[in-house]
């Protein structure tokens, strides 16, 4: 299903950049397979030792907003990244990829909920656009190729994409407005070219919260006419893995609900497939 990316000899390595973190991850995935992590709270007292204010700092040097992210919830989020970084490590799509492939996916895991924002019974529908927007400005920062346009449009860019935002007749709910993705795709290829590695991590990180998934769907997905315009056979395949990691990232722990989630991504995936294919 899907195109392969079209990725250049090297891009940057999440491996060189962050090379503790993933040995972190690769730590957990065995202690996961061993059987010595058998509960969220396990993992989480896990991640919570790992993460001290000196680790913290190291991965915030990188990612801005990672202190942020971390402390929402009591570090509710930062334990389902690392969920689904574990996820993502053991996955037979992710372990099917190149290395490059690999690279691309552990980018976009790292900064998928990058600016979420919990509130108590409240659910942050606009943290794909924001996520997103975090990621198109540090990218260039860890070797990622932008174009000659990308300096001039990348403020305004932003501020159009975080203010993309509409209540969709619920005015006690903000959610993404999908009226201004013309727009802000334009930007994205005007920044790193068409589905570049960067312009793909980007892509697949605003659009994880649009599609209309059939067990957890968003409050406004893409509809199929949506979908033929903006997706490409090049985004699938990220797009899907994205989904099965997020979806592993809070199911780990519940492998019958795990099971179901990862059947009804692959199914709804199956279709959006056949909806590129007409």
């Amino acid at each position: 299903m899907g195109k392969p990316m079209k990725l250049p000899d090297e891009i940057p390595l999440f491996d060189d950049h962050l090379p503790f973190l993933n040995q972190f991850i690769l730590g957990l995935v065995e202690e996961f397979k061993a059987g010595n992590i058998k509960s969220w709270d396990k993992l989480e007292q896990r991640v919570k030792m790992f993460f001290t204010p000196e680790m913290t700092d190291r991965v915030g040097s990188i990612v801005p907003d990672w202190h942020k992210m971390a402390s929402y919830a009591d570090g509710t989020t930062l334990v389902h990244v690392m969920c689904a970084f574990m996820g993502l490590y053991m996955m037979p799509e992710f372990l099917d990829m190149t290395k490059e492939h690999q690279q691309v996916m552990k980018w976009i895991i790292l900064f998928h909920d990058i600016e979420k924002e919990l509130e108590q019974g409240k659910r942050d529908y606009l943290h794909a656009f924001r996520s997103a927007v975090n990621a198109a400005k540090t990218l260039p920062f860890v070797g990622f190729p932008i174009t000659p346009e990308y300096e001039t449009i990348i403020g305004g860019w932003s501020d159009f994409t975080i203010s993309a935002r509409t209540t969709a007749g619920n005015p006690s709910m903000e959610v993404q407005d999908n009226r201004k993705l013309p727009e802000i795709l334009d930007g994205i290829e005007r920044m790193f070219g068409h589905n570049t590695p960067a312009a793909l991590i980007v892509k697949t990180i605003l659009f994880h919260l649009s599609v209309d998934m059939n067990d957890w769907p968003p409050p406004n997905p893409l509809t199929e006419e949506e979908v033929i315009r903006y997706f490409d056979r090049e985004l699938i395949l990220p797009l899907k893995v994205m989904h099965l990691a997020d979806g592993d990232g809070w199911s780990m722990f519940k492998p019958e609900v795990k099971k179901h989630q990862r059947m009804d991504t692959i199914e709804v995936f199956y279709k959006i497939d056949l909806l590129l294919a007409q």
